[in-house]
C-alpha cells in the first residue's frame, strides 16, 4: 500500500523553484551587505533588493546555452535589475551562493523534521505510560530471557530516537554555514566582513576557512546523523513487525475499515507500515554512504559532489521527513493483545524467572554452580503441564534451602517491576 504523502511543506523546500528563491535571498543579502560596504553603489544594492520573481523558464532558456545553471539564475535576474543588474553576484563564485542557500535549504528542512521527530516522540511517551506495567516476555536470541514491560521495551526505542534527534540538531548547526570567501576561499574578490555581515543577517555562523566549497565533511556528518535516525527507526519497526507474527501477536498495527491485506488470503492483516519503514532506513544509510564519498574532493573542489547532492538531499529530508510521520501513525494505531501477552509469558511455564530462582539458592548458601545445574535441571526436566514453580516446589532439597512463600513471591514478576517508575523517569522527564 502506498500512503499518500500529506507533508507538502518539506517537499517544497527542496523543489527547483525554492532553491531559486534561496539562492536570490543569499544573493539578495550579499548586496545589501556590499552597499553598505561601498563595494557595490548604494543604489544599486537597493534596486536588486526589488528583485523577487523566480522564472523558470527563462532559466532553463539561458541554461541550454550556458549549460550552468547559477550563471542562467544570474543572468535571469539581472536582466530584471537594469543597469544595476551588473553588480549582482558581484566578486562571487558559484558555490559562494550555491552552498549559503543550501545552509538555508538545510536549516528550514532541519527544523521541519525535528519538529515531526518531536510530534513521534509525544506518541511513544502516551504509548509508554499506557504499557508501562504491562508485564511481557523479553526476549535474547529471540528465545525467552527474563520478564520486562511493554512499556520499558518501547521507552528504549523512546530513548534512542531521543538521541537520533540530538545528533541530527547537533549535525544540523555544524553544516549550516555561510561561505563567501570566493573562488578558492583566499576572500580575493571581497572582503571577510562581507561574509561576516551575510552571516548576521541569515543569522547562521561563517565557515572557517573553505577551499570553493564548504568542506563537505560537514554535510557527511549530517547524513550520518540521519542514517542513524533511520537506523533508530528500524529498530523499532522490527520489534512491531516480529511481535506481530501469526506465532506471537503481541501487537497489531491499526487496520482500517476497507483495508486488505493480500489480494489473495482475505484474513491478512500484514505490518506493512513497520516493513516500509525498515525498507526506507535502508535508503537513508545508502545516502550517508554517498555524502562520505563526497567529502574527497579534487584540491579546491571538483563538482563530482554536486549530482550527489542534488539527489540525495531532497531524497534524504522528504523520506526521513515521511518515515517520521508514518511511524508516528503507527504507534498512535498499535494495538496491544494483553491475553497474548500473557500468555506468551506463561508460555514457558514459569522458566522465565530461573534467574531468580538461581539468586534465592545461592543467598541460601549453595554455590553459583551448584544453584545453576539444579535450577537448570528442573527447568529441562519438566513433566507436561508441570511449571517450574510446581517442579522446584516438589524438591526437598529446594524447599530446604528457600520457602514457598518465597518462591511464589519470585514468580509474581513483582521483582521486575520494582523498578520500572525510576527507569521511566529517565525517559519521560
Amino acid at each position: 500500500m502506498i500512503e499518500r504523502y500529506t507533508l507538502p511543506e518539506m517537499a517544497e523546500i527542496w523543489q527547483p523553484k525554492s532553491r531559486f528563491k534561496y539562492l536570490l535571498e543569499v544573493e539578495k543579502s550579499v548586496a545589501l551587505i556590499q552597499g553598505r560596504l561601498g563595494i557595490i553603489p548604494r543604489a544599486a544594492a537597493k534596486k536588486l533588493q526589488s528583485l523577487k520573481k523566480i522564472d523558470i523558464d527563462r532559466i532553463e532558456e539561458l541554461e541550454r546555452t550556458t549549460k550552468h545553471d547559477v550563471i542562467a539564475f544570474v543572468t535571469s535576474q539581472a536582466e530584471k535589475a537594469g543597469a544595476e543588474g551588473r553588480y549582482l553576484h558581484y566578486g562571487m563564485t558559484s558555490s559562494d551562493v550555491l552552498d549559503t542557500a543550501l545552509s538555508l535549504q538545510i536549516r528550514d528542512g532541519g527544523r521541519l523534521l525535528i519538529g515531526e521527530i518531536e510530534k513521534l516522540e509525544k506518541a511513544l511517551k502516551v504509548f509508554v505510560r499506557a504499557h508501562k506495567k504491562l508485564l511481557c516476555a523479553g526476549r535474547t536470541h529471540g528465545m525467552h530471557a527474563e520478564p520486562t514491560t511493554l512499556g520499558l521495551k518501547f521507552a528504549g526505542f523512546l530513548a534512542e530516537i531521543t538521541r537520533a534527534k540530538q545528533r541530527l540538531s547537533e549535525a544540523l548547526t555544524q553544516v549550516c554555514v555561510v561561505k563567501l570567501s570566493g573562488a578558492v576561499g583566499t576572500y580575493s574578490s571581497q572582503p571577510p566582513e562581507v561574509e561576516r555581515g551575510v552571516a548576521q543577517l541569515l543569522k547562521l555562523p561563517t565557515e572557517v576557512i573553505a577551499t570553493q566549497v564548504v568542506p563537505r565533511d560537514r554535510h557527511a556528518e549530517l547524513f550520518l546523523a540521519i542514517a542513524l535516525l533511520g537506523s533508530a527507526f528500524e529498530r523499532l519497526a522490527v520489534e512491531i513487525r516480529h511481535l506481530q507474527r501469526t506465532e506471537v501477536g503481541e501487537l497489531e498495527e491499526g487496520f482500517e475499515k476497507g483495508q486488505k491485506g493480500s489480494s489473495a488470503m482475505p484474513h491478512k492483516r500484514n505490518p506493512i507500515g513497520s516493513e516500509n519503514i525498515t525498507g526506507i532506513s535502508r535508503l537513508l544509510r545508502g545516502y550517508a554512504l554517498a555524502s562520505l564519498e563526497n567529502v574527497a574532493l579534487w584540491h579546491e573542489r571538483d563538482i563530482s559532489h554536486s549530482s550527489v547532492e542534488r539527489v540525495i538531499f531532497p531524497d534524504a529530508f522528504i523520506v526521513s521527513h515521511y518515515a517520521t510521520h508514518r511511524l508516528k501513525k503507527i504507534i498512535e494505531s498499535l494495538r496491544v493483545n494483553k491475553a497474548r501477552v500473557k500468555e506468551n509469558l506463561d508460555l514457558t511455564r514459569g522458566q522465565i524467572f530461573s534467574s531468580h530462582v538461581l539468586l534465592a539458592l545461592v543467598d541460601a548458601g549453595l554455590t553459583r554452580e551448584e544453584a545453576y545445574s539444579l535450577v537448570q535441571k528442573h527447568s529441562h526436566q519438566l513433566g507436561a503441564k508441570q511449571t517450574l514453580l510446581q517442579s522446584l516446589l516438589s524438591d526437598s532439597e529446594v524447599k530446604s534451602k528457600v520457602k514457598a512463600s518465597e518462591l511464589r513471591e519470585i514468580f509474581s514478576g513483582k521483582s521486575h517491576l520494582r523498578n520500572v517508575e525510576t527507569l521511566l523517569a529517565r525517559v519521560l522527564r
